[in-house]
């Protein structure tokens, strides 16, 4: 059982965020969100305020990005990509990134219960209120996870359903090495490392975010970027893989994987959890 002064710890840490929370379109009171913390396993998974979290001003920076990781916080936190890209992300002026990890299934459960959308960890924003989701696909078994946290965020999850209003759907990791199970709901796969491919991707969302479609050709003249839609897929009777076929003239016909010829630095102030966090899954 969690003692309780630590609990009334992270009350306070969200008190101190009121006013942040502007969840479908009204802002909730914190006594709400309280309310559910209250009646769920580890809180601290959602509340944010960690050591050397990130957060910057929404009205002044243009660009809002928000990291999600479709599996829980303590596996999330342990995850070494994503302190890279946050780091990334957040260097740059005119973009924020924020975090979000899969709820467990009591606050998945209070979510819907109080008609609330899954919310950022640093501001509390709702996930449709940001301009990219972008999803960390480490291993096959959290598929099904990134389509209930499009469905809690009520971002429709198919990418033929989401017009320029909604937030790009963008997903990288080890996974999308084979992109195809995941290509009618994400917009852009980013292909092997994404260090340098992230960067190259904001320099043509800065030009082109107004229009989705345009983006996405824009985007698919990048190295190691796929984007689905500008693609044709046959599949034979067994349903393995007969051909892949470009059908606009920005698509490559071979994405390459991209690999980073000269690492950056080790991120030396990592975000740090206030919850215990998980090493020892095997491999």
């Amino acid at each position: 059982m969690r003692p309780k002064k630590f609990g009334q710890g992270i009350i306070s840490r969200l008190k101190a965020d009121k006013g942040k929370a502007i969840i479908c379109g009204f802002q909730t009171t914190m006594f709400s969100i309280e309310n559910i913390l209250h009646q769920v396993s580890k809180p601290a998974r959602y509340t944010g305020g960690e050591w050397n979290s990130i957060v910057k001003n929404w009205d002044n920076t243009p660009i809002r990005s928000v990291l999600a990781f479709p599996d829980t916080y303590e596996v999330g936190m342990s995850n070494l990509a994503l302190p890279i890209l946050y780091h990334i992300l957040n260097s740059q002026p005119d973009v924020l990134a924020e975090r979000v990890y899969a709820p467990w299934i009591d606050m998945e459960s209070m979510l819907r219960q109080h008609n609330l959308p899954l919310f950022s960890l640093e501001t509390k924003r709702p996930l449709a209120d940001f301009d990219i989701v972008g999803f960390s696909l480490g291993y096959e078994l959290t598929y099904t996870n990134v389509l209930n946290m499009l469905d809690m965020a009520r971002i429709p999850v198919f990418s033929h359903q989401r017009d320029s209003s909604f937030p790009l759907i963008i997903a990288g990791g080890s996974c999308v090495l084979n992109p195809e199970p995941m290509a009618d709901f994400i917009d852009l796969f980013l292909i092997g490392e994404a260090e340098e491919a992230i960067l190259k991707f904001l320099e043509a969302y800065r030009e082109y975010r107004g229009d989705k479609g345009r983006l996405l050709r824009q985007a698919a003249k990048l190295s190691g970027i796929y984007v689905p839609s500008l693609y044709e897929v046959k599949y034979h009777k067994d349903s393995t893989l007969a051909s892949l076929s470009p059908k606009a003239p920005e698509a490559k016909p071979i994405i390459e994987r991209q690999i980073v010829a000269r690492l950056p630095q080790p991120v030396t102030n990592p975000v740090v959890p206030y919850v215990e966090v998980v090493h020892d899954r095997g491999a």
